[in-house]
């Protein structure tokens, strides 16, 4: 495995020990009681960098002994048409976990799309009733995001008090920015969340404690944007090659790397732990749908 100076994390070794638990628990899940969990990815269309993503996850779903399988429909699929599919892999008691790989077509509603996964078998947790147990988890421990899930374990590594720490959350979204500020949150850290709109965005970084990025603007973050104590994870993935080969993320990594505490590389940092996480979040619905909870633990 490839060694990394001591102040990057390696989300590739940290993912790979999260993976050898999940196979030892798929092999007890099979051997006691003759289940194995199944994850279905619904692919639309032929982009190319949503099939390198899925045919990595499916890969890893196999190498944890998991079933795993793609639904291929075309760009042109209507709106009814998908969700139709995913009301048969609702309905499908042999399915654990479902995904419906992004981006999507435009003329495909994406609200209505999340709507229809079945919460219990949305494992990246885009359903309103998971988003709705992430903000009050008194109510029910639903599934959260495997990114916001991957960026706050790799953050834990960093030997980081977060109760006394300031985080700053660069993006949004409802697959990293929203989320994760909810999981920093519960950790009682201070969190800012920048976006688009953000004036004097150096002026906040430059003072926070942990900086994550989301934002997919290739080598945006320089060094001045952080302190020497910064604890930086980047989520960024921009593919500039034509055969999409070369990876890079939202920091300018080597002008960054050692000007910092701790710092996630692209690839090899978030991406292997969102992977980890996804599969961990089917373990748990296929525990949680043939009432096995204890095992998952």
């Amino acid at each position: 495995m490839k060694q990394y100076p001591s102040n990057i994390i390696d989300g590739k070794q940290y993912a790979a020990l999260m993976l050898k638990e999940l196979t030892e628990k798929v092999k007890l899940l099979k051997l006691s009681f003759n289940i194995v969990p199944t994850i279905a990815v619904i692919l639309v269309g032929d982009n190319p960098a949503s099939i390198i993503y899925v045919r990595g996850k499916l890969k890893a779903a196999a190498d944890c002994g998991m079933n795993a399988a793609t639904v291929n429909l075309p760009s042109t699929v209507t709106n009814a048409e998908l969700l139709n599919c995913i009301t048969a892999l609702n309905d499908d008691d042999t399915i654990s976990g479902i995904i419906v790989q992004l981006p999507l077509p435009t003329h495909i509603d994406q609200k209505n799309i999340a709507l229809a996964i079945s919460p219990d078998k949305d494992i990246d947790g885009f359903h309103p009733l998971n988003v709705g147990c992430l903000y009050n988890s008194a109510i029910f421990d639903g599934f959260i995001p495997p990114t916001a899930l991957g960026c706050l374990a790799l953050i834990k590594k960093c030997d980081v008090v977060l109760a006394e720490a300031h985080a700053v959350i660069i993006g949004r979204s409802n697959i990293v920015g929203r989320p994760l500020a909810a999981l920093l949150l519960k950790e009682d850290c201070t969190v800012t969340i920048c976006h688009s709109k953000t004036k004097n965005l150096q002026n906040i970084t430059s003072q926070a404690d942990i900086v994550i990025s989301a934002i997919g603007i290739p080598a945006k973050l320089s060094a001045k944007y952080f302190n020497p104590n910064a604890i930086v994870i980047d989520v960024g993935i921009t593919r500039l090659s034509a055969d999409n080969s070369k990876i890079v993320g939202d920091v300018d990594f080597f002008n960054v790397y050692d000007k910092v505490r701790f710092i996630t590389p692209v690839p090899g940092g978030v991406g292997p732990m969102t992977i980890a996480f996804l599969l961990s979040n089917t373990l748990k619905a296929c525990c949680r749908q043939h009432h096995l909870t204890d095992l998952y633990v």
